[in-house]
């Protein structure tokens, strides 16, 4: 070992790729690692991962923090874990192997199911005691998927050969050599399968959809010890390192910006784009299309939170990158835009997978609209971003009249929120600063700060505070009539396409 300080590694598993960071008692980010990994799309509307190619990329990342830090993995003193949520692992317990693709989030072929489950009447019963809507989003439709559609699964699934895992349970199985399969209370919440009420597996669910008690694993707090690290190493981790924080990326960007209390917000600009509000101990159930879901006090324990899931945010910027090639990069959005006033009157809807809150139509395809000869490539990435904007505007405005907390404030995170043009429009488009803060990888430093919590680096609320670093602010220049004509169009703009 090259020095004696001691970190915690928070392992960040997204929809695109993994990445590792280690953080010093300070709070601070000393390396970080990044991995991207492929995509499947094996019909229009499917998305898959291979779960093992994700397990290799977080290998990969954790060498790479630890040779890039030049210290040993003895200087490890916790793991933290934050990861894609609703993401669908079934895996032989015997051999670990996956038996089947990893059914992403985004991926929309359950909807049949989901379509006969709503006309069956059963949408209030997983309502009320999920705090979710009745859409391909989440996990137990999934699950039902593949225990249909892989021969012999079901049978094998019911004699306890199978596990089921989100990402997170996927990984501690990984990591702890196959001895802990297990998940937090936040990722639980995402699956359709779990009481927000009673904080357990709900049996009356489980029927519903036919998935066996057996295939699913334990659920735990999200500050506290989910195994220790075992047979490690070809990963390069020593044996015996506590996971001591889990929490589901959009509940770990919540915490990683101090939201541990009712009124508290934040909105993240990733893939997808969340926005999550924290309601304590008041469990508020939405009447348009907002979810109720389970996040993390200071200590880890579980509370409330509304959420509003739009499923295309910076996807939308690598499908102008991989599948249009009009940019080589995200940074090169904001340069390429400068000095064109507005879109030229072109909307962008982003629904390649269908739209989440507060529509939540699986059936509706993007759309760009308002083209005219004078309309170039510029107006259309200005448009695509423009589009993250609006679709905040539609849960934020929401989220506000349901909550009955006035939003003065909104904590910005993720990929996309370097993007100052974005950060600006936003404000102008909500009325509201967005205050964003110096590290914007506020899913890693919640699940890391959560986890020296849990080990006793940090004693909770005072301490992390201490820890954050505050870095711009934007204020709203627009004027109130040019905010609503703009987001009157975005309403015509989406009305068309769910009509086309």
């Amino acid at each position: 070992m090259l020095n004696n300080k001691r970190y915690i590694l928070a392992l960040d598993q997204g929809t695109t790729g993994s990445r590792a960071f280690l953080f010093n008692q300070k709070g601070r980010v000393v390396a970080s690692v990044y991995k991207e990994f492929p995509q499947y799309f094996p019909k229009p509307g499917w998305v898959e991962h291979d779960a093992q190619e994700i397990w290799q990329s977080c290998v990969t990342v954790i060498r790479a923090v630890l040779r890039k830090a030049k210290i040993s993995s003895q200087a490890i003193i916790a793991i933290g874990i934050t990861n894609q949520r609703e993401t669908t692992v079934l895996w032989d317990r015997k051999t670990a192997r996956p038996v089947h693709r990893a059914i992403v989030w985004q991926c929309r072929r359950t909807a049949p199911i989901c379509q006969r489950l709503r006309a069956s009447g059963l949408e209030p019963l997983f309502r009320k005691k999920t705090g979710l809507v009745l859409d391909p989003y989440f996990s137990g439709t999934k699950i039902h998927w593949l225990l249909d559609r892989v021969p012999g699964l079901r049978r094998r699934a019911l004699k306890g050969e199978i596990y089921f895992g989100t990402i997170d349970t996927w990984l501690i199985w990984k990591l702890t050599g196959g001895e802990s399969h297990v998940t937090d209370t936040t990722n639980a919440s995402r699956t359709l399968l779990f009481n927000i009420r009673t904080k357990e597996w709900d049996p009356q669910l489980l029927k519903v959809l036919g998935i066996p008690f057996v295939v699913l694993p334990r659920v735990q707090n999200s500050g506290s010890v989910f195994g220790r690290t075992k047979d490690l190493r070809r990963v390069g981790l020593s044996e015996g390192i506590p996971i001591a924080a889990v929490l589901g990326d959009q509940q770990a960007a919540l915490y990683g910006q101090g939201c541990y209390t009712a009124g508290t917000g934040k909105n993240t600009y990733g893939t997808g784009c969340f926005l999550v509000l924290n309601t304590g101990k008041k469990l508020i159930y939405s009447k348009q299309g907002l979810l109720s879901t389970i996040a993390s006090d200071d200590k880890g324990g579980p509370v409330y939170a509304l959420e509003g899931s739009i499923f295309i945010a910076g996807a939308v910027i690598q499908w102008l990158r991989d599948q249009l090639g009009v940019i080589k990069d995200s940074a090169q959005t904001e340069r390429m835009i400068r000095g064109i006033q507005d879109t030229s009157g072109i909307y962008f809807v982003p629904a390649f997978v269908g739209l989440g809150a507060p529509y939540w139509d699986s059936n509706i395809r993007g759309m760009i609209g308002g083209l005219t000869r004078g309309s170039n490539v510029r107006h259309i990435v200005r448009a695509a971003l423009e589009s993250m904007a609006y679709q905040t505007k539609d849960v934020f405005d929401l989220m506000q009249k349901e909550s009955g907390h006035k939003i003065r404030a909104l904590n910005v995170d993720g990929g996309a929120c370097r993007n100052n043009f974005l950060m600006q429009f936003q404000a102008d488009i909500l009325g509201c600063r967005i205050v964003r803060p110096r590290t914007i990888e506020s899913t890693a430093q919640g699940v890391a700060h959560l986890a020296g919590v849990t080990i006793g680096w940090w004693r909770g609320q005072k301490d992390l505070a201490k820890l954050r670093e505050m870095g711009r602010t934007f204020v709203a220049r627009m004027s109130a009539s040019r905010r609503n004509k703009l987001y009157a169009g975005w309403k015509k703009a989406v009305n068309a396409a769910r009509h086309f």
